[in-house]
């Protein structure tokens, strides 16, 4: 991995970024929802499927919360999530999330 030591920077920088927008705004504001997809995709791109799976999990329920289901951040979420899903080999859950999210669209 040539380029590594980037993803962690951008990893601990996410992570930053994150703990700071959910102490000011806190857990349910739509710019900490974007932090927590965001510091989950650096996670996934490093191969950290299982961690980047929960963040997702944890961004979409509460995106559903606050956003609702057809918000496009929301719809974003469970994009991403059954992405991982697939890159863990969990097809058939990533293709129902895949037709729960094209359902909604």
């Amino acid at each position: 991995m040539l380029f590594s030591w980037k993803y962690e920077e951008a990893e601990q920088m996410h992570r930053q970024a994150l703990q700071l927008y959910d102490k000011v705004l806190g857990k349910e504001h739509s710019s900490t929802l974007d932090s927590m997809n965001n510091l989950a995709l650096v996670l996934d791109s490093q191969g950290k499927y299982e961690e980047a799976e929960q963040m997702y999990r944890q961004a979409l329920g509460l995106c559903q919360k606050v956003l609702g289901k057809e918000h496009p951040s929301t719809l974003n979420s469970m994009n991403n999530l059954a992405l991982v899903l697939r890159s863990q080999g969990k097809y058939e859950e990533a293709e129902q999330m895949h037709r729960q999210e094209l359902g909604l669209c």
